[in-house]
């Protein structure tokens, strides 16, 4: 495959661009999705508890699905796997449509299908990130890595503020888009060509489960990355307690939860577009680090701030630092893995990064049951900071990492 260095080269390769427009789809109607989920738990039930559930709903099927979901991914046809998580996660939409139009949702039917999304979720993240390294040469991975993070951020913009405003005019429409989007993101899958993965299908065995998490644990470079991010997230994560804030401390309604849920997004976006046009230069590992560290400074600002502005603002410096994080563990990854492990090994690391979220609005829940929203943030900032003067001792490793360009 002949590429030109340039992102503009990049992006205009056929089917890269389709997996960019696919994401950006699939993205869109999981944003549309959680917001509405969120702002429609929280006036059922109005318990900050409930929404660390949704949270724990999701987390449940990562777990239990994840190193399955990245057996299959390097043992059969990556498109289809990812066609076919699509189309349930557009059922699953379609189900809270129905039910919102026909007034018979309740709490414990939105926890189920949010289930079945975790469900959907296992399978489609890992088989997307092992799909996008047999796109594009190595020597431009990081480009690819931070133009994708960065469709799939302009997403996370659009997402939660379209949702939120087609909530607020009727939650059945957004459901429905959600559900469209879903549709046209299996579509612009089935375009590209994807070749199957070239190793045996071996059959299903403790052995090959875990081969992925075997992996991880002997490389320290990168277990130190996920693991890093793995519990900033956890203890950083403000996302679940969004609809708290958006309705009883801010007073701004859905479509303010909208943009609120969109602000993180807006300076991940900024900085993934920087970044794919000029790759970090070096000292990647301790940039790493300094972005982790920032994220846990927002977060604390966001606790304290008192201000929707100011709150906004905090928001978009924790996606800017936490996009710099995504982009070197997004990057080292596929570099130090073998193409015949990666779905294993990125469905290892989302089950940690990616159920950290998931896990993060838990604990996020109940903690603001017990301190309030507001001390449960300030609580996950403080603890992020630590966890980044740990883990620099624990990982020297990681910090000594230099350039993303393949040559490690």
């Amino acid at each position: 495959m002949t590429l030109s260095t340039s992102a503009a080269g990049l992006t205009a390769q056929r089917p890269f661009v389709l997996f960019l427009l696919a994401r950006i789809c699939a993205t869109s109607a999981l944003q549309m999705l959680a917001v509405s989920v969120g702002w429609q738990v929280y006036q059922l039930t109005g318990s900050a508890f409930d929404l660390g559930l949704i949270g724990l709903a999701q987390f449940v099927p990562a777990v239990l699905f994840a190193l399955i979901a990245g057996h299959v991914a390097d043992r059969y046809h990556r498109g289809r796997v990812v066609r076919l998580a699509q189309a349930l996660a557009a059922v699953i939409a379609a189900c809270l449509a129905a039910g919102t139009a026909g007034g018979w949702i309740t709490r414990e039917m939105i926890l189920a299908l949010v289930f079945g999304l975790g469900v959907a979720r296992a399978f489609e993240l890992p088989t997307m990130l092992a799909l996008l390294p047999g796109l594009v040469p190595a020597r431009l991975l990081a480009r690819a890595v931070a133009a994708s993070a960065s469709a799939n951020q302009s997403a996370t913009i659009v997402g939660p503020a379209v949702g939120g405003l087609l909530y607020a005019l009727s939650p059945t429409a957004a459901y429905t888009s959600a559900f469209a989007l879903y549709l046209a993101a299996g579509v612009l899958i089935a375009l590209i060509k994807v070749q199957r993965p070239d190793a045996v299908r071996e059959p299903v065995a403790f052995s090959i489960l875990f081969a992925g998490i075997r992996f991880i644990v002997r490389n320290p470079v990168i277990l130190g990355a996920i693991s890093l991010d793995l519990f900033a997230v956890l203890l950083g994560g403000v996302t679940a307690l969004l609809p708290i804030f958006a309705r009883d401390v801010f007073d701004v309604g859905p479509w303010g939860l909208g943009l609120l849920r969109a602000a993180p997004a807006a300076g991940a976006l900024t900085i993934a577009l920087l970044l794919a046009r000029w790759p970090l230069p070096g000292r990647a590992g301790m940039k790493m680090f300094a972005a982790v560290a920032i994220f846990g400074i927002a977060t604390i600002v966001f606790a304290i701030s008192g201000s929707f502005l100011v709150a906004m603002i905090a928001l978009a410096v924790l996606g800017a630092a936490d996009m710099v994080s995504v982009v070197v563990r997004q990057t080292l990854v596929p570099l130090l893995t073998p193409d015949d492990m990666r779905g294993r090994v990125n469905a290892v690391s989302s089950m940690f990064v990616g159920t950290s979220n998931q896990l993060g609005d838990f604990r996020a829940g109940a903690t603001a049951e017990l301190f309030g929203a507001t001390g449960a943030v300030l609580l996950g900032g403080i603890g992020t900071l630590l966890v980044v003067a740990i883990w620099m001792k624990l990982f020297p490793a990681l910090a000594r990492v230099d350039r993303l360009d393949g040559s490690l």
